[in-house]
């Protein structure tokens, strides 16, 4: 089976504070049918309409029945999110 577009929406919020320092902890991740509908949420999330604080949006071509995930690509990102590391 050829590998499938995935394209995920990964939202976060600020956690209560441990140890002094409140930390970002990410919320379920949502399978959007289209990039359209991601940046819609993204969108949303940018204007203040709802109670996560960042989000992601990333596509990624997976291939579940030989177990390969390819590379994500970030496609957008928006208000407070972890660092990604190169």
């Amino acid at each position: 089976m050829p590998a499938t577009e995935r394209i995920i929406f990964q939202p976060y919020a600020w956690g209560k504070p441990k140890r002094g320092r409140a930390q970002l902890e990410p919320g379920a991740p949502v399978v959007c049918r289209s990039v359209e509908e991601g940046r819609r949420r993204a969108d949303k999330i940018a204007a203040g309409g709802t109670s996560m604080d960042g989000a992601l949006l990333v596509r990624m071509f997976v291939d579940e029945d030989a177990g390969d995930y390819g590379e994500p690509e970030i496609l957008e990102s928006v208000g407070d999110v972890p660092e990604m590391e190169d």
